[in-house]
């Protein structure tokens, strides 16, 4: 298991700033939930994580040290908001995933006697390697392995989140960036795909920063909040703490607009 540590992230896009500062521990083996307004910079900061946004100073630092890059791939995986965007059409289900495979092989998972007497297998052996690391992937997140020749446009958007996350945990990350990752999907797919990734995140042991406006799922899902506002961070702690007795007047604000939490706290 691993940590992630950000270390004064600061993106800016010309002469605004869409986040300033910010320094963020999410502990080994837990969830952190990353909220705030519309425009806060959740999702900014989660590519920057990642290197999808200009990162103008800070480090990310997984374990305390540096980033590193396994063979072209981050040790930091993140799952996008849009399942109908973040799939390319023209691939199959399992050359989506088997893309983000180690080495794109499956190498990792038996070469066979070729692995062992230093001889590279045949290509049928590494295609059969590759195919079973595929389908062991889909059926961890709850996908019939048959449909790993299907494309994107024959799935439902719930099927085709799980093959996003089938994908990021296929890079065998240390750590996981979920954004937003239900808010495109209908509610009553919405359950099913939050208590899949609670189940991989307690069973696999990954730590996760969970972008998320939805407070109430964040009570469910993570150890520690993070509040962002206007690219700073605001507040930071233990769920029931932030949630129950809000420090900020951006996180009491936020409370104040699920009824739920809102009576909870007027209750405490």
């Amino acid at each position: 298991m691993s940590s992630l540590e950000l270390r004064g992230i600061t993106v800016r896009y010309g002469r605004f700033t869409a986040v300033d500062n910010v320094d963020l521990l999410v502990p080994e083996g837990t969830v952190t939930g990353l909220v705030g307004g519309s425009g806060s910079g959740k999702s900014t900061l989660g590519k920057a994580v990642v290197g999808l946004a200009p990162k103008q100073s800070g480090q990310v630092l997984i374990d305390g040290s540096e980033a590193p890059r396994r063979r072209g791939r981050s040790p930091v995986q993140l799952v996008f908001q849009n399942p109908y965007a973040s799939l390319d059409p023209r691939m199959t289900v399992g050359a989506s995933v088997a893309e983000a495979l180690s080495g794109g092989s499956g190498s990792g998972n038996g070469n066979g006697s070729g692995a062992r007497s230093g001889r590279r297998a045949p290509a049928r052996e590494r295609r059969a390697a590759r195919d079973a690391e595929v389908a062991r992937y889909l059926e961890l997140v709850g996908m019939d392995p048959a449909r790993a020749a299907l494309t994107p446009d024959a799935l439902s958007g719930g099927q085709r989140q799980r093959v996003a996350l089938a994908r990021a945990l296929a890079a065998r990350p240390a750590v996981l960036i979920a954004d937003e990752i239900t808010s495109a999907l209908d509610v009553s797919v919405q359950g099913a795909v939050l208590n899949l990734l609670r189940r991989l995140q307690r069973e696999l042991g990954f730590a996760m920063l969970f972008i998320s406006h939805n407070l109430a799922v964040v009570r469910h899902l993570c150890d520690q909040v993070a509040v962002l506002d206007g690219g700073h961070l605001v507040e930071c702690g233990p769920t029931d703490r932030v949630l129950d007795h809000p420090e900020h007047p951006t996180t009491r604000n936020l409370i104040s607009c699920v009824p739920d939490l809102a009576l909870a706290e007027e209750a405490s």
